[in-house]
């Protein structure tokens, strides 16, 4: 998983690079800030054209759990990232990239431990219901 970030994070590089040298080739002049608007506002844009029909699709299909998922393992994301920036900022800690790992990792692990009991329980629920139904 390391890798895969670190990998995300060069391809977010280049991607900054090659854009920052389209805006002086075509000598636009955008400030930092202009080029985030624009760029993020863009992208995040196109997020929604796909992240919302997918969503939709999980709602008719009773994935409710999956959503929730996701949008709690990006929180997750967030909150790791923000607590050993904050770390590095007030120097009350050391900031580590595997920290954020072994806290992203034990949501992932809790939340196994909750699916196989969730799962247990429907399992022994629809066991009954149907024992009831005879």
């Amino acid at each position: 998983m390391e890798k895969a970030l670190y990998a995300v994070v060069e391809i977010i590089a280049k991607i900054h690079s090659y854009l920052l040298k389209l805006n002086d080739a075509y000598e636009y002049d955008f400030t930092d800030k202009e080029l985030h608007f624009l760029i993020i506002g863009a992208l995040g844009l196109a997020m929604i054209f796909v992240v919302h029909p997918v969503f939709k699709w999980l709602v008719k299909t009773d994935h409710i759990m999956v959503i929730s998922w996701i949008y709690v393992f990006t929180l997750i994301i967030v909150i790791t990232f923000a607590i050993e920036i904050g770390q590095r900022v007030t120097h009350t800690g050391v900031m580590e990239f595997a920290d954020i790992m072994f806290g992203v990792v034990g949501f992932v692990f809790m939340f196994l431990v909750f699916s196989v009991i969730r799962g247990i329980y429907h399992i022994i629920r629809r066991l009954v219901d149907r024992h009831y139904d005879r």
